[in-house]
């Protein structure tokens, strides 16, 4: 069977995809420096001010696997220019936002758009890219922009609050939005799976109220963990996401096949891209604050001053991706979170007053650094050996995992600042401490999981992962993938 040429505007694509993912995850941090100021014009409570973040990651996360199928049924390149309107759109809205409930209510439509929109430009990515160093560098390049996106939506939160307000930290995204469907349109083309078009709408339903009531149960948790409330939503959401796996094992057109999930380093990528969520988006709200509050930063010198981890990612994703090529990901990723949770535990030792160059400079430095060997290779563990017609759902896979990873932990570390620190206006440290510790666990608990559950390298005889390959990839060509969407699943289920 002849081989599919690449397409040759791959490399254009792989911008216009980029600059995608650096947005979308960079709209999770970019108001954070605004919202003291934010606050105070819009006259929030400390709990709204939470929930500008909250309901962009929360709509983000619970409704990417939704839009990832979409993505697979109705076309990635049209989902892609609706998805990246409509983000535009409900940018403006809040931009121009004139009650707290408008500014939370934009941002939660922000994160609907983006969860049709990132995996149609995540999966586009996986059709695009099928040679394995190609692909390695491809992923490296998209990883750099979504483990970068963070740090720099903190430092361009600051400076568009400094010098334009508040306001133009999304309003900005017009620009982005304009590019983005110029690249589409100049640059990719429309593939999608062909084989049927049945949506599992229940199932949707069902992941997306408990994925909410998850994260609002960890919210209340800030009342007090024993409430009727914090233990009601908690419980059900539990139970919908356990009705959910239901619905996905018997329904002919399930909104996540359970045969992406059945792969365990597969599996070991995404609980991975969960914990980068939970340092990046979790993490690095409380960083921003960490610099106003006790260190007396303006919002662009916080902004500034949070940069060291994002150019230090970005300075050293060339050794990455050689180290992930030479070695496999497995010990690369478990190695990197360590060195980014010792960079976390680091920061624990702030004092009101203290010097941003000993307290906080050295833990952001080995942050960005261990952080590299992570989002690097992640996202090409996660999606390797996907077939065809479930590349947008895997992708949503990968992407909310990440959004719901930094949800999650958000909640549950303004739940411990608040019992601990006595919250934003107590002018203690110890609630900053203790989200920097906690945070710090995570990671080492995500380096066990990279350890235990991500093999070294793919083995070619069979797509499964073994520990004695070199690391070139094993996946299906392009022309493999150009047969019919039926077949390919069929294999895929009687492989699984």
């Amino acid at each position: 069977m002849s081989a599919v040429q690449p397409d040759p505007r791959r490399w254009w694509a792989l911008a216009v995809i980029s600059m995608t993912q650096l947005v979308l995850v960079l709209d999770a941090t970019i108001v954070n420096v605004a919202l003291p100021k934010a606050q105070i014009e819009l006259g929030m409570t400390d709990t709204e001010r939470q929930w500008v973040v909250t309901a962009y990651v929360l709509a983000f996360g619970s409704l990417l696997l939704l839009g990832g199928r979409l993505a697979d049924f109705w076309g990635r390149k049209r989902s892609f220019l609706i998805g990246m309107i409509g983000f535009g759109a409900a940018s403006i809205w809040g931009g121009l936002s004139q009650t707290s409930i408008e500014l939370i209510s934009a941002r939660g439509i922000q994160g609907a758009f983006a969860a049709l929109l990132a995996p149609a430009a995540l999966s586009m990515l996986t059709v695009l890219f099928t040679s394995g160093k190609e692909r390695a560098r491809a992923f490296g390049i998209f990883g750099i922009a979504a483990g970068s996106a963070a740090t720099i939506g903190l430092a361009l939160g600051g400076a568009l609050t400094e010098f334009v307000g508040w306001r133009w930290c999304l309003l900005v995204n017009i620009v982005f939005a304009v590019l983005g469907v110029l690249g589409a349109v100049l640059f990719m083309r429309e593939s999608k799976a062909n084989d049927h078009h049945g949506q599992d709408l229940w199932g949707a339903i069902v992941v997306t109220l408990g994925f909410a009531s998850l994260v609002y149960g960890l919210t209340l948790a800030q009342s007090g963990w024993a409430s009727v409330g914090t233990i009601a939503f908690l419980v059900l959401g539990a139970i919908l996401i356990a009705v959910f796996f239901v619905i996905e094992s018997k329904t002919r057109y399930p909104l996540l096949p359970l045969r992406v999930l059945r792969n365990r380093t597969r599996a070991g990528a995404f609980i991975v891209q969960a914990v980068v969520g939970a340092v990046y988006i979790g993490a690095t709200m409380f960083q921003a604050f960490h610099l106003q509050a006790v260190l007396g930063f303006s919002p662009l010198l916080a902004g500034v001053a949070s940069l060291p981890m994002a150019i230090t990612t970005m300075a050293l994703a060339p050794l990455a991706t050689r180290l992930f090529e030479r070695f496999g990901a497995r010990y690369v990723m478990a190695a990197g979170l360590l060195i980014a949770a010792v960079g976390m535990f680091y920061l624990t030792q702030l004092t009101v007053g203290g010097s941003y160059w000993v307290q906080v400079f050295p833990g952001l430095l080995l942050i960005g650094i261990g952080l590299a060997f992570v989002v690097v290779p992640v996202q090409n563990v996660g999606l390797a050996d996907v077939p065809w017609s479930d590349a947008g759902a895997a992708s949503a896979v990968m992407g909310s995992s990440m959004q719901l990873g930094g949800s999650i932990a958000l909640a549950v570390f303004t739940t411990l600042f608040v019992e601990i620190g006595g919250g934003y206006a107590s002018g203690s440290v110890a609630g900053y401490a203790a989200v920097y510790l906690a945070a710090g666990i995570v990671l080492v608990v995500g380096a066990i999981v990279s350890a235990v559950l991500v093999r070294r390298a793919p083995d070619a005889g069979n797509g499964e992962w073994s520990g004695e390959n070199s690391g070139e990839w094993s996946h299906e060509t392009a022309s493999d993938w150009s047969q019919s969407s039926s077949s390919t699943e069929a294999s895929a289920s009687s492989e699984w």
